[in-house]
């Protein structure tokens, strides 16, 4: 395999410049890799270039890397770019040998994308990650693996390089996908609690950064209730996950757990809550664009819930992610 010039012999192929997509593939990047970048929107990727990756036009430029990375949003996303009208196959049959996907889908969707890739000669790595842009940038991201044992050992360095707390490797077949919906289950149960529980000691009179100061100097305090305590003391609703895409990871959980029958009725009351947000959603002047804030927003409809009226405290709150 030739080398690139920079100590890295794989040429990598990414699709996906998303909030998520851009900090990866930028660290692969600036680790000396050589990357190839496609997005549907081309602009977007334009970031990429500047850092010294390549952007391609089309999809069927990526098929003679060593391995493939994709980030998109949905099962059918990824079926659409990998071997879609368009995809990365879509000329001349040829699919990269190793084919990693970073996106949240189904295990089902996992699934039928690992067959199909199995019938074009393609190995398949399903490599769902724990963080966000602003975890991806100080370092404290996460993934987890499971295909083929030592096609995922093969590429677990390079994922190691944007998911630098750790790479799990959980078993065969689509193990990794029920572990990142169990994770993002437990990622929406947690939000609304630590909203819940935040504007009890509020409404009592407890400033929402003192008792979120408390908590997260506490045996409870985790990487992620430091870094949403700024959101919830300043009303700061910048996006890093949208209610839509946890109401999506939602709704996977529980669908696994009536198929295998495991009860799951914190999970169906955290859904129920998170559905009332869309609802309070078209009272907003502009309830599309007010749902794609970051899903911490909820605080706002659970306040009104509670009888409350939330204002920015402009406290200066430490994210715990600082460098």
């Amino acid at each position: 395999m030739p080398s690139n010039g920079k100590g890295h012999p794989q040429k990598i192929g990414w699709i996906g410049a998303g909030r998520m997509g851009i900090p990866m593939a930028e660290k692969l990047i600036k680790t000396g890799y050589d990357v190839s970048v496609w997005n549907r929107t081309r602009a977007k990727a334009e970031p990429l270039a500047k850092a010294g990756g390549k952007v391609v036009e089309h999809l069927s430029d990526l098929k003679n890397v060593d391995v493939l990375f994709s980030i998109v949003s949905t099962g059918k996303d990824v079926q659409e770019v990998l071997y879609g009208k368009t995809g990365v196959c879509s000329q001349g049959g040829k699919i990269p040998p190793i084919v990693v996907d970073c996106s949240t889908i189904s295990v089902e969707d996992s699934a039928a994308v690992r067959e199909k890739l199995k019938q074009l000669g393609a190995d398949f790595v399903a490599a769902p990650m724990s963080g966000n842009a602003k975890v991806i940038k100080a370092a404290k991201a996460s993934a987890v693996v499971s295909g083929d044992e030592a096609v995922c050992k093969a590429v677990m360095p390079i994922i190691e390089v944007f998911a630098q707390r750790g790479v799990s490797y959980v078993g065969e077949g689509e193990l990794a996908r029920v572990c990142k919906i169990a994770h993002n289950v437990m990622l929406g149960v947690v939000i609304e609690n630590l909203i819940e529980i935040t504007l009890l000691t509020n409404k009592m009179g407890v400033p929402r950064h003192a008792f979120l100061s408390f908590l997260n100097n506490s045996a409870l305090g985790s990487m992620f209730t430091r870094y949403k305590s700024p959101a919830l003391v300043n009303l700061d609703w910048t996006t890093t996950f949208t209610p839509e895409l946890l109401r999506k990871d939602l709704d996977l959980g529980l669908e696994l757990g009536r198929e295998i029958d495991v009860p799951m009725p914190v999970t169906a009351a955290a859904r129920e809550m998170l559905q009332s947000h869309f609802g309070a959603a078209t009272a907003q002047k502009n309830p599309q664009e007010y749902l794609q804030k970051d899903f911490a927003a909820l605080a706002e409809t659970m306040a009104l819930l509670a009888g409350m009226k939330l204002t920015s405290e402009n406290k200066n709150v430490p994210t715990g992610l600082e460098t």
